[in-house]
């Protein structure tokens, strides 16, 4: 009775961010934001992993500071250590989390580049290359490859742009 609760709970939590994510993806950019910050509140620092690393992978692109987006990125890639990790290695979500890595990593190398921080955003390049691997052979797994690869030559022949130049970079990866 009791687990059936929790996934009850956990699938409101999944429904909440979908909510926002379309209201997001709609135009509605700062009430999503405002959602979203609301969940996170909710959910708190020791909320459950999976749920952290989904709302903080979505929430960086809410934000209007590239800075204030790599932080959140930061926190997504950090509730995805907390569910591979040694620490809860039964965790359900833990193979599903696996397979975001490319794009959280991904994402990273984005927010260095904006941040003209090329060193950064080439490790995060490598990461997201090396776990390239967990992807699926469909449009996703398509989509996140070809991002790896743009922004590998953009680093590659051009370098990163510096602070608020454009960076020519891929558009961000959401899963």
């Amino acid at each position: 009775m009791t687990e059936r609760q929790e996934q009850t709970a956990g699938d409101a939590v999944l429904t909440r961010i979908g909510q926002s994510v379309i209201l997001h993806h709609a135009g509605d950019r700062e009430e999503a934001r405002v959602r979203f910050l609301a969940l996170w509140h909710e959910l708190g620092e020791d909320g459950d992993p999976l749920h952290r690393c989904t709302l903080a992978h979505y929430l960086a692109d809410t934000q209007d500071d590239p800075s204030d987006e790599l932080a959140w990125d930061l926190r997504a890639l950090s509730a995805a250590e907390e569910l591979t990790g040694e620490r809860r290695p039964g965790h359900e979500g833990a193979p599903a989390v696996r397979a975001l890595y490319p794009c959280l990593h991904l994402n990273l190398a984005a927010d260095y580049v904006k941040l003209g921080r090329s060193e950064a955003a080439r490790s995060h390049l490598r990461r997201a290359r090396g776990t390239a691997a967990s992807l699926a052979e469909d449009s996703y797994g398509d989509g996140v490859r070809a991002a790896i690869h743009h922004l590998e030559l953009r680093l590659g022949e051009d370098g990163p742009a510096g602070p608020g130049e454009d960076p020519g970079g891929p558009p961000r990866q959401r899963s």
